[in-house]
């Protein structure tokens, strides 16, 4: 039997949604030590899925999409997480199927032709990355030329964009703030992306400038200072101020909560409602832990945890 350990991620912004000079899309995320999505999976007759999983058909279609003819798996889920909150579950959950019946069938496929398997990486190269070695990462979108559209993953067939930019996350405290609301997807988030797009050109320069010459340099060095300004100013330009902008108000409110309570910095992961800070002391993040837990009680609901980062990808092994 195969077990696999997947784990979520951030996406802190896009970048360039104007393709102006010719890419789009490019993105920044952070891979999470929790939650995680856990599976097991043997060889069966037939493709059999159990645990219950609100993306069991995720993962029909991936093991369906990989499987030799003529053979069968059974996968059980054993852990899971939320769909479309911001925590990139349905590209981990998928790639996790994926990743069994490469490790029961021996295919030998890398992670990136397990995600153009099944169809995963199409805008974000963050979620897949996370997936293959986890940490602080930056990918350089897709040349607009060959994606064609300002499209989210779930609408896009590209290949997952090159990542050209990975570190370790220092050893810092996150807060993750999961509010009782689902963030947009599918047809929504098709016709925000034609509604939004293309972001002025000023707007992607800036988020360019900001993530080169300020998040960048204070992931190397450690800076959380320079980090969480850097995380505070991509809430308020480009595609990640109109990604805010269509939240509820208890949302909002919350990243600015967390930013007043002394967090570094915080942001709302891809098109939410996670909301997350980050801080470099474990008592003021357990306070802020607390507090913001009062806040989504009185407020929309859901719960709030502390984490790291996963600075290695997803676990594989045999059980």
């Amino acid at each position: 039997m195969i077990k696999i350990r997947s784990p979520s991620r951030l996406h802190l912004s896009l970048i360039d949604m104007n393709a102006e000079i010719g890419r789009v899309d490019g993105g920044v995320g952070i891979t999470l030590d929790s939650p995680n999505i856990t599976l097991s999976a043997e060889k069966h007759d037939g493709i059999e899925i159990t645990g219950g999983s609100s993306l069991s058909d995720r993962v029909y279609g991936a093991v369906e999409a990989l499987l030799p003819e003529g053979e069968g798996i059974k996968v059980h889920v054993e852990e899971d997480m939320p769909p479309h909150v911001g925590l990139g579950s349905g590209t981990q959950i998928a790639l996790s199927a994926a990743a069994a019946v490469n490790e029961l069938y021996g295919l030998g496929m890398s992670v990136k032709e397990l995600a153009i398997r099944v169809g995963r990486g199409g805008t974000s190269g963050i979620g897949v990355a996370s997936f293959e070695n986890g940490g602080f990462l930056v990918d350089c979108g897709h040349k607009f030329s060959e994606k064609g559209s300002f499209s989210p993953s779930s609408a896009s067939r590209a290949d997952p964009a090159p990542v050209i930019f990975r570190n370790d996350l220092p050893d810092w405290d996150i807060i993750l703030a999961l509010p009782d609301s689902k963030g947009a997807h599918d047809a929504q988030e098709v016709d925000i992306f034609k509604k939004e797009c293309p972001i002025p050109l000023q707007e992607v320069q800036e988020v360019s400038h900001v993530v080169l010459m300020q998040m960048m340099p204070s992931i190397i060095e450690g800076d959380i200072e320079n980090f969480g300004m850097a995380l505070n100013h991509l809430q308020t330009v480009g595609f990640k101020k109109r990604e805010v902008a269509l939240q509820s108000p208890a949302v909002r409110d919350l990243i600015e909560f967390m930013q007043d309570l002394g967090a570094a910095g915080a942001g709302m992961s891809s098109f939410g409602p996670v909301v997350f800070g980050v801080v470099d002391h474990r008592r003021i993040a357990e306070q802020i832990r607390k507090e913001a837990q009062l806040f989504l009680d009185e407020t929309v609901g859901g719960n709030v945890v502390l984490t790291r980062a996963n600075n290695s990808g997803a676990k594989i092994w045999k059980d």
